[in-house]
């Protein structure tokens, strides 16, 4: 029973992040393709942008509404968005730097193209990253499984 509870508790929780990383995918979406469309701006400054902002806002939504966290420690709440930072660094920054050079410099792909193979690419990672890493101690299944055992 506690299989079942746990597979659908994990599938609840990755909707709920698409969810967020929908909406901040498409706050994303929207500051790389003004900026670079209306305003001429270079992909990685608005990347790095986007980044910043939308990082904070799933901080915000997931520590709420799909992880649970339980913890109301100062501290502790920095550490985790510490965490964040750090894992969407990864896909955010450093990953999608690299995808877009590759689709928009060798394979030719236009800008909003690779912003939304970008945004597809990145959002199962960073549910990983943030499910197993930076909420692995403070959501509120990890106090149910430590409950449990």
């Amino acid at each position: 029973m506690k299989i079942l509870f746990r597979n659908k508790n994990l599938i609840s929780q990755f909707l709920k992040f698409g969810i967020v990383g929908l909406i901040n995918s498409i706050i994303a979406y929207g500051i790389n393709t003004i900026g670079y469309y209306k305003y001429g701006l270079g992909t990685q400054i608005l990347n790095l942008l986007a980044f910043i902002i939308t990082v904070f806002i799933s901080y915000m939504l997931n520590s709420r509404f799909v992880f649970k966290s339980k913890t109301s420690n100062v501290k502790e709440n920095l550490k985790m968005l510490g965490k964040a930072y750090a894992s969407y660094s990864f896909t955010g920054l450093f990953l999608t730097a690299i995808l877009f050079y590759i689709e928009e410099n060798i394979f030719g792909v236009p800008h909003y193209m690779s912003a939304f193979i970008n945004i597809v690419i990145g959002i199962p990672i960073n549910f990983l990253l943030n499910k197993f890493w930076t909420y692995a101690k403070h959501s509120a299944e990890s106090v149910i499984n430590s409950d449990l055992s």
